[in-house]
Formats: C-alpha cells, sequence, structure tokens
C-alpha cells in the first residue's frame, strides 16, 4: 500500500544555510515526497552577526524544494545579554506568527536545539490546529542552560522547568538523540510509550575519503589528532595544553589539528602560547562540513572529547555519527553513553573525560599500532554506522511515527 505523503512543518530556530543535521533530514523528506515548510529565524550562528544578504525582515526563500519561512530575529552577538534577546525575539515572532498565518499542515516536527523556548511557536501552532506534535530532543534544559550558560538563579530555573513541562506535556511523541535523555524526561511524568529513541545519522558527504588532498593539515611531521567542531567550554579542549606538554617532554610529535571557531577559542590559545606548546596546535577555522572528510583523509586519528559533567555524560555528541561514517580511528576524552559506543564499536580508544593521563596514555598506545590495526577501527566504525545510524531505517521510522499519530 503506497504511503500517503504529508505537509510537515518543521521548526527549528536554526536552518541553511547554517550548519545543522535538521537540514538534510528536511531534504530527505521532500526526496521522499513530503511537502516540508521550514520555521525558522534569520542566520547567524555562530558568528553572532546575520550572513551576508540577510537583516531583520529577511523574507522567505526555498531551499532545494524545502520552503522556508524566516522569523524576524535579532542576531545572538557576542554576548549573553544579546544571546537572551536572540531567544526572546524567536518566540515573539513565533507567536505572532502562529496567530496570524493561515498556513495549514499535517503534523509538526520541532528539531530542539537550545534554547528550549525554539519549541514554542511548534506546539502553540500544533494545538491551534489540532495536528501532532513531534519533538526531537537534542539537549537537555534547564541542565544546557546551568552548566553551559553557567545560570544559577533558582527563580529563572524554576520559570524554564515550567516551560520544558509545558512543552513535553504538549508532544504526542518525543524524540531522543541519546537513550540517557529519555530516563531525565520520564523523570518529569512523560509515560515510557511516548519516548522514542532516534539516534542522530551522518550525512552523504561523511563518507571515507580514499584519495588524500592538500590542505592545512601536513602529512608526515608526526601524528595528526584533528579534531572537527565547536570550540566551546562544553568540549573540554582546555585539557589538550597540559597533554601537549607531557607528549614535548617525551619527544612524541603530535599535532592536534583544531577545525571550527566557538567562544573558547581565544582562551585555549592563551593557555597553549603560556604552557609554550604552540608547534602542538594547528588551528584550521571554520570549514564547510562536505570538506571535513579530506580533512579526516589526511588525518591518522581523530578526536572526539567532552567536559566532565552529568550531562555531557548523557549526550551523543553529533561528531560521533559523523566522525564514524568517515571511517576514521577515533581518540576519545568522554564519559558515558558515547564512550560506551565506541567501546562498543571497537572504533577506537576512549579515556574518561579530563584525564589528561588517560589521554597521553591512549595517544601513546595509538602512536605504537600497526596499519593492521588502524584498519580495524576503520572497519568497525563503518559497520556499526550502517548499523545502528542508518539514514534510510531512521527516516522510515519516522515517518511510520508521523503517519500512526494522524491515524490515531
Amino acid at each position: 500500500m503506497k504511503k500517503k505523503k504529508k505537509h510537515i512543518l518543521v521548526v527549528c530556530q536554526y536552518f541553511y544555510p547554517e550548519q545543522f543535521r535538521i537540514n538534510d533530514i528536511c531534504l530527505r523528506l521532500v526526496e521522499r515526497g513530503h511537502k516540508v515548510t521550514v520555521l525558522t529565524g534569520i542566520p547567524n550562528y555562530p558568528s553572532g552577526s546575520y550572513y551576508d544578504g540577510y537583516h531583520f525582515f529577511s523574507g522567505n526563500e526555498e531551499y532545494n524544494g524545502v520552503k522556508i519561512i524566516r522569523l524576524p530575529l535579532l542576531p545572538r552577538g557576542k554576548n549573553k545579554f544579546s544571546m537572551v534577546l536572540n531567544y526572546l525575539s524567536f518566540v515573539v515572532s513565533g507567536y505572532f506568527w502562529t496567530k496570524l498565518t493561515r498556513l495549514k499542515s499535517d503534523a509538526v516536527f520541532i528539531y530542539q536545539l537550545s534554547p528550549v523556548t525554539q519549541a514554542l511557536p511548534g506546539i502553540w501552532y500544533g494545538n491551534k490546529n489540532k495536528i501532532p506534535k513531534i519533538l526531537y530532543v537534542m539537549d537537555l534544559w534547564p541542565e544546557s542552560m546551568e552548566v553551559v550558560g553557567g545560570i544559577r538563579n533558582r527563580q529563572v530555573i524554576q520559570y524554564i522547568n515550567k516551560i520544558v513541562d509545558y512543552i513535553y506535556h504538549n508532544s504526542e511523541n518525543i524524540l531522543t538523540s541519546s537513550r540517557s535523555f529519555m530516563q531525565k524526561i520520564q523523570q518529569r511524568g512523560i509515560k515510557q510509550d511516548k519516548l522514542v529513541f532516534w539516534p542522530q545519522y551522518a550525512e552523504d558527504y561523511y563518507s571515507p575519503v580514499s584519495t588524500r588532498k592538500d590542505n592545512e593539515i601536513v602529512v608526515g611531521n608526526g601524528l595528526n589528532i584533528t579534531f572537527a567542531g565547536n570550540i566551546g567550554e562544553a568540549q573540554g579542549l582546555g585539557i589538550l595544553p597540559k597533554a601537549a606538554i607531557e607528549l614535548k617532554n617525551l619527544g612524541v610529535p603530535v599535532i592536534f589539528n583544531i577545525i571550527g571557531e566557538g567562544r573558547y577559542k581565544s582562551t585555549l590559545i592563551q593557555e597553549i602560547e603560556r604552557l609554550e606548546v604552540e608547534e602542538y596546535f594547528n588551528f584550521i577555522g571554520q570549514r564547510k562540513p562536505e570538506e571535513i572528510p579530506y580533512y579526516f583523509a589526511n588525518s591518522d586519528a581523530s578526536l572526539i572529547i567532552l567536559a566532565q559533567n552529568e550531562l555531557f555524560d548523557m549526550t551523543i555528541p553529533a561528531k560521533l555519527q559523523s566522525t564514524m561514517a568517515c571511517g576514521i580511528p577515533i581518540i576519545a576524552s568522554l564519559n558515558g553513553e558515547a564512550a560506551q559506543i565506541i567501546k562498543e564499536s571497537q572504533a577506537g580508544l576512549v579515556s574518561e573525560a579530563g584525564d589528561v593521563r588517560g589521554l597521553i596514555d591512549n595517544i601513546l598506545e595509538f602512536s605504537k599500532l600497526n596499519s593492521e590495526n588502524k584498519e580495524s577501527f576503520t572497519l568497525n566504525a563503518l559497520n556499526y554506522s550502517e548499523i545502528h545510524f542508518n539514514r534510510e531505517c531512521l527516516l522510515d521510522e519516522l515517518e511510520i511515527l508521523i503517519a500512526r499519530e494522524l491515524d490515531s
């Protein structure tokens, strides 16, 4: 029996040309014959300024068959005050949009990154039109606000808790990017049958690259270990300069290639300079996601790292799926669910979050491995990725879930 195609409203504060996995999800749903409309903001992440060609009242547009509705949005800027205004402006614009819009869709899919408040317009729209609302939780709040944002005000946290409860209880289904999130959400009185583990997958361009390209990663000057992603405090990159000192003392040539930008970058560079280990670091800057596999091709291993924290222990960072799909051996410094996946898949070496000695030992161990051992990491990563993070299977699950909600 032929599947009936749906009109899906996707709500996410971030969308193309900003680089998030929701871009690919929308494109694949369109490929499968669905009509997809995205309610989003004005692109300004991660720089904090509007992208070229965009402004506060940027109009609607289309991206490869996806209709984009852009809400007026203040840029996130470079400080916490402007970031709060950025968050609030999306909610306020979304509130008025839900009141005024005549758009009709069959279901709402909310891709909930930080902040959690970005889900509100999707909930309001779904309630108004009496259609199913499917929430995909990528980040736990208020935990993320406390840990990453450093917010400790009890009244603020209590208010955010009420918003989170409202969003969760008004969603027909809640998908989570990690199993640990499900346990936390259940503690809010959400029934287990409402929750679905739906891991992230990697886009097509994340795949093994056999032919190397000349780029900023120079082959042959030492062990190339490459980190690609946001450079924030949550990533725990502060242990790298400490590891570099020990490696320098041991005379082990290692280059930590850092691809990306973020608020912690300047602090990290200052620490590297203070400890005089500049030769162990290569800052490459922001690169397009589709370029990352070519940087991995010039690398011996990838680095996946998170700071030591209960919230991060529950998180499966998106770069894990991307890295495994590229088939590059992993050197990881983290705890929890992500660490368990790397161990279970035998895709690399894992030390505990914040453990400098453990990271150094794994780097030393990796440097002594022969090509056959490294190749086994590659094959294990690719096999695990194909079985557990298969895009087509996951999209099938999403389609079935939406259809089931519409039929209920």
